[in-house]
């Protein structure tokens, strides 16, 4: 992803509305978005790890680079601990995420990293205090689960973005993708005016929706349904992202979406990155991603884009998830506007 390719305050609003404008009615004006308090400088953010072990020294980048943007840093208890691949035992990462969505000095919480670990807690949490005084919960891939399980019952806006594990450990070598991605992350918890366009692919099917925006890791969100944190797709754009995973895997996935009817009523679905499991000798599969999806999605009408610059990939950019955006795709490419 080149950096032309990401939008953000540098174009004027309203000539992007102008863009955007077009038969489809805005079906979900009535939204009332939750959107914790933006931050200032000064503000206190915390670094927890309810999924996989991370050590200090991997996040002193992370860290780093968020002083440098003028916030205070609070390391919760599991940063730098370790039960096996998690970051603590499940009670003491539990503990440590309760503490710091509790902790009226903290505005944001930023994850260690993802690997696994969410789903075993999140029953554990008790999210009373987070309701009356919501704070941003930042990052991707299992982080899915507190982005999903906060959207569908609390309807609280979140950003999927890179966490801690994903800055690098000297920018002056970063590539500028991977340096405007991460700092899309200081512009969303600064309240700035979001905006995104990726390159046209050939397999993009053209139209435009607007809706709130949710979704995330596939495999987290098939994780999850059938629970408490089951994904609510009506009305919405999904997006959906992963890794390491066989096209067959995908596939069925992606049937198990169509078949409990996540995929009937979007307004837009946006397909991120997919670092795919090469097949099995005298296994393949013989479909591509692209074929995949837009098989599951013929019989509906709604926008669908490819390769849109999330997910585990260096152009990771960061996502208001649970706010309402606009979404065009056109012989121009994907344009995505947080409303």
């Amino acid at each position: 992803m080149n950096r032309k390719h990401f939008l953000s305050t540098i174009i004027p609003i309203a000539a992007v509305s102008t863009a955007f404008t077009g038969n489809e009615p805005n079906t979900d004006l009535d939204f009332k978005q939750n959107i914790p308090p933006y931050l200032k400088k000064g503000d206190l953010v915390g670094i927890a790890c309810p999924s996989g072990f991370i050590s200090i020294e991997e996040c002193a980048p992370a860290m780093n680079k968020m002083i440098e943007w003028g916030f205070n840093i609070r390391l919760g208890t599991t940063v730098g601990a370790r039960d096996f691949t998690f970051a603590g035992t499940d009670e003491e990462r539990a503990k440590d995420f309760q503490q710091m969505i509790d902790d009226p000095l903290v505005k944001a919480i930023m994850l260690g990293r993802g690997g696994y670990g969410a789903v075993r807690i999140i029953d554990k949490i008790n999210f009373k205090n987070f309701v009356k005084n919501p704070k941003w919960i930042i990052g991707f891939s299992d982080a899915t689960v507190f982005h999903l399980h906060i959207n569908s019952n609390f309807g609280i806006a979140t950003i999927h973005s890179k966490m801690c594990n994903s800055f690098p450990d000297d920018f002056s070598k970063a590539d500028q993708t991977q340096i405007d991605s991460i700092d899309s992350i200081r512009q969303c918890l600064l309240g700035n005016q979001m905006q995104y366009k990726a390159p046209a692919n050939p397999e993009n099917r053209y139209g435009q929706g607007t809706g709130v925006l949710i979704g995330g890791n596939l495999s987290i969100i098939q994780l999850l349904c059938g629970s408490d944190s089951e994904i609510e797709t009506k009305g919405k754009i999904l997006f959906i992202e992963d890794v390491g995973e066989y096209l067959y895997k995908i596939d069925g996935m992606l049937w198990n979406l169509k078949r409990s009817g996540k995929l009937k009523n979007l307004r837009g679905l946006i397909v991120g990155g997919f670092r795919i499991k090469p097949d099995d000798p005298g296994e393949e599969f013989g479909k591509t991603l692209t074929e995949m999806v837009l098989e599951k999605v013929k019989e509906y009408n709604y926008p669908v884009c490819f390769d849109f610059p999330v997910g585990h990939i260096k152009e990771n950019y960061a996502l208001k998830c649970g706010m309402k955006h606009h979404l065009k795709v056109s012989v121009d490419g994907t344009f995505l506007e947080c409303l």
